[in-house]
């Protein structure tokens, strides 16, 4: 018996040691994805974001070039950048996980598919609207409206029925 008890306190202490390096490596990747940010900028510059690797802004700039614009074109693109910089955190995660803990551990796979529910792709950018020429005509129907009826005409102002008291039969004595 003294063998197998010798062969059990090492096949224990082997799996000791194999728990403690995975948990060290698990604390690698942990420390990794905590120090990751992700900037965005808008394609004109007006606009620049970073966020964590939790998904949560970190900082936001809005440069003077974004004076002149609407501030609902501003916060959608605040918010389209947003997104686009959320959708980037499964792959950091991926990579650091494949660089820690590898990619085929079963519980690196379960964060990262959460990471992909969490942060999905950001939808497809609509291609920007062809400038319109102000030279063009547009004819539509709107077939929802009812049709708008004419507004008639103010009624013509009242005359005073002429009194006797005047000489002037109710007109103006200037005219």
């Amino acid at each position: 018996m003294p063998e197998d008890i010798a062969g059990s306190e090492q096949m224990l202490a082997g799996w000791e040691k194999n728990v403690q390096e995975r948990a060290a490596r698990y604390q690698e990747m942990a420390t990794r994805v905590q120090g990751m940010t992700i900037s965005e900028r808008s394609s004109d510059g007006a606009v620049e974001l970073t966020i964590g690797s939790n998904g949560i802004l970190q900082h936001l700039v809005i440069n003077e070039s974004a004076a002149g614009r609407r501030m609902a074109e501003v916060s959608g693109e605040i918010m389209k950048l947003l997104q686009r910089a959320q959708s980037r955190i499964p792959e950091l995660l991926q990579a650091a996980m494949a660089e820690t803990i590898g990619t085929q551990d079963e519980t690196a796979n379960v964060l990262f598919n959460e990471a992909k529910k969490n942060f999905p792709a950001p939808p497809a950018e609509d291609p920007p609207a062809a400038p319109q020429h102000h030279n063009e005509l547009s004819f539509r129907v709107e077939d929802d409206a009812p049709p708008s009826r004419p507004t008639p005409p103010p009624p013509p102002p009242r005359r005073r029925p002429p009194s006797d008291d005047d000489d002037f039969g109710g007109e103006s004595v200037l005219s």
